[in-house]
């Protein structure tokens, strides 16, 4: 009798899909959920995915040669910002081996308070093309770390924001040593003046982007800048010394600015801006929000010379008149983002004039504007089919008839701010008719119920962000609904709806990729809720639990154990004691920002314990500040040593619930 022989098994997917279409794959793929379960596949995919990846955010820096080794040899952009305990020596001891090190393009070390000049050579030596680095807040960056960063003759872009030490010696090392770089941002650097920006434009002819926020430059830095001929965009937030004069000098065009920020130069006016537009016809976006001026006649005139081109008008603070909003829109047709968040004098006749006109706009801002009601909802709907956000803080007489329009005349919302407005369940039904919605912010609307968020779990399956903070009449089964339908959610605010007890924990357990959850005030929770939270929630990044007064230690031990990735956590005002501090702090070796006040079990000593397990890798403490005298000045040393920031609360220290003097 003749055998036959079994069927052969059908190939699988991973032999028929090349490489080079398996990275077609991914370049399709964002979520980095998804790119998880892409890898998991099989082999295949892992191989293709490990080659196709070119950025990457460690947890931890000791993984970083395996990484960058083995798994990821093609990484060009890295960020160490969230590495615990990053100092000169483990940073040297991670680019030992410098061959993995050499395809790196950019690197982002912000917050990352431990390293110093040591480090930042290392680096530059170990990246010789390395384009791009960011050093923001970086409290322990002076003019020695702007020495070492001199070294990197290829960078590009450059980000030292809030280094407080770097004065116009440190800026004229970088700009002789960097002289390509393109783009600057040196936001809250107090010591450097127009002494160093006028060396960093002779030196630094490339340059594109510069942000001088915060800076007591005046008139003589914008004169050097107008010498530019490449530049692009400029951002001079709160910058008090500037004023129409300066701006004058723009006016020459020599260079494309397509960009200005000038909010909150309290001695900025029109005729400063009307200048530059008459320079610069390409303009893109004019920020003059809180600035101490009029919206003239004469200024929305002029804006008609860059009808074309400009995108973006932010006007935030400022008095605006339905008069001035009909010119906005006949003189600015192609906006895609207006700003009018606290305008005086916007009414329903104003916005029903500009978007009439604008009828291409994206983005709208209308935070309390007060006057607003459905009429203006309608007039978007019915002109600004395109919108994808829109804000309406404390725009108290809208109502759900307002909203049923939005929903039919603007289907591709995408993040809706409805803070303090109000409104109801019927109001949610509509809305999420919006099914592109990724962002919904309802803090303070307490006639919010658990239907409405049954309205939000069947329609909403992209939504992101949930705000629902002070919205008493939400409970347990409302949750139930979001956990069923939301499975894309990453931040959630429940705080102060004091109705969420253990069981609606339980159903956010089922959310694994959320990373950010508020909790405050939620005094039916006990450790119960928050060990369930640990078990499914592991993404979890930052938590609130301030207020909640029914955790205790075993939360504590719940969050040492499981949720290793916690980077900020705030537990002021729970009833834990001094070994469930210590041994939360002591566990978690990615945490970098803690709230610690009013904690009424724990003692001097436990803090003491508390704050030496936790091996000094925190950026950010909050205590109260009685304890800075009862703490020893060792320890308190060593913190702000490695960089630890500490903002002292003035508040009563508490102990069994009775203050000391």
């Amino acid at each position: 009798m003749k055998s036959t022989s079994p069927p052969s098994s059908p190939k699988s997917i991973a032999a028929v899909l090349s490489v080079d279409l398996l990275v077609q794959i991914l370049n399709h793929i964002a979520g980095s959920g998804d790119r998880k379960s892409f890898r998991l596949v099989c082999r295949a995919f892992l191989l293709a995915e490990s080659s196709h990846r070119r950025s990457l955010r460690p947890l931890r820096i000791e993984s970083l040669p395996a990484l960058l080794g083995r798994r990821y040899p093609s990484i060009e952009s890295l960020d160490l910002s969230v590495c615990p305990s990053l100092d000169d020596v483990s940073l040297a001891a991670a680019i030992a081996d410098r061959s993995y090190w050499q395809k790196l393009r950019r690197v982002v070390l912000a917050r990352v308070s431990g390293v110093g000049w040591k480090g930042i050579e290392a680096l530059v030596s170990a990246c010789p093309s390395i384009q791009a680095i960011d050093l923001s807040h970086c409290c322990r960056v002076s003019d020695r770390e702007a020495a070492a960063l001199a070294k990197a003759r290829e960078l590009r872009e450059l980000r030292i924001d809030k280094c407080l030490g770097v004065t116009d010696v440190g800026l004229a090392m970088v700009a002789v040593g960097c002289g390509k770089l393109e783009r600057l941002g040196i936001k809250w650097c107090m010591e450097i003046s127009d002494i160093g920006i006028d060396l960093l434009v002779k030196k630094c002819r490339n340059l594109r982007v510069l942000d001088l926020s915060y800076l007591k430059v005046t008139k003589n830095s914008l004169r050097s800048i107008s010498s530019l001929e490449k530049f692009e965009a400029l951002t001079l937030v709160g910058c008090r010394f500037i004023d129409d004069e300066g701006l004058a000098f723009l006016s020459n065009g020599r260079n494309s600015l397509q960009r200005i920020d000038i909010s909150r130069c309290e001695n900025v006016t029109w005729l400063g801006i009307a200048s530059v537009i008459e320079g610069h016809r390409n303009l893109q976006m004019i920020n003059m929000g809180d600035c101490r001026t009029e919206v003239a006649p004469q200024f929305l005139s002029q804006l008609s010379l860059i009808n074309t081109t400009l995108n973006v008008l932010k006007l935030d603070g400022l008095e605006v008149s339905d008069a001035n909003l009909q010119k906005i829109g006949s003189n600015c047709e192609n906006l895609l983002e207006i700003g009018l968040s606290k305008c005086r004098g916007v009414t329903d006749e104003g916005i029903s004039e500009l978007v009439s006109k604008c009828i291409g706009l994206r983005t709208i801002d209308l935070t309390c504007c007060h006057l607003l009601t459905d009429n203006a909802l309608v007039a978007i709907a019915n002109h600004c089919n395109d919108l994808t956000c829109l804000r309406l803080e404390a725009c108290s007489l809208i109502t759900e008839n307002g909203f049923a329009q939005i929903a039919t005349g603007c289907p591709q919302l995408q993040v809706i701010d409805l803070t303090d407005c109000n409104i109801n369940d019927i109001a949610l039904q509509h809305l999420t008719k919006c099914s592109e919605l990724k962002v919904l912010k309802l803090g303070f609307c307490a006639k919010v119920t658990s239907k409405g968020l049954a309205c939000i779990g069947s329609n909403c399956k992209n939504l992101e962000e949930l705000d629902l903070y002070r919205c008493v009449e939400i409970d347990d089964s409302g949750l139930s609904f979001l956990a069923d339908g939301c499975k894309k959610l990453k931040k959630l605010n429940l705080c102060y709806c004091i109705q969420i007890t253990n069981q609606g924990l339980e159903h956010l357990s089922y959310f694994e990729g959320i990373s950010d959850l508020e909790l405050r005030g939620l005094v039916n929770v006990t450790a119960a809720g928050i060990t369930s939270i640990t078990f499914g929630c592991k993404s979890l990044v930052e938590l609130d639990l301030k207020g909640c007064s029914s955790v205790d230690d075993a939360a504590l031990f719940a969050l040492s154990r499981f949720s290793q990735n916690l980077r900020q956590l705030n537990i002021s005002n729970c009833p834990v004691s001094s070994l469930g501090l210590c041994k939360l702090l002591g566990s978690l070796r990615c945490l970098q920002d803690a709230k610690l006040v009013q904690l009424s079990g724990v003692s001097v000593e436990g803090f003491e314990f508390a704050l030496r397990a936790s091996r000094c890798k925190l950026k950010k403490l909050k205590l109260v500040s009685a304890l800075r005298k009862l703490l020893s000045p060792g320890l308190l040393q060593m913190l702000q040593a490695r960089g630890c920031r500490i903002r002292w609360v003035d508040k009563p220290l508490l102990f069994n619930s009775f203050p000391i003097a």
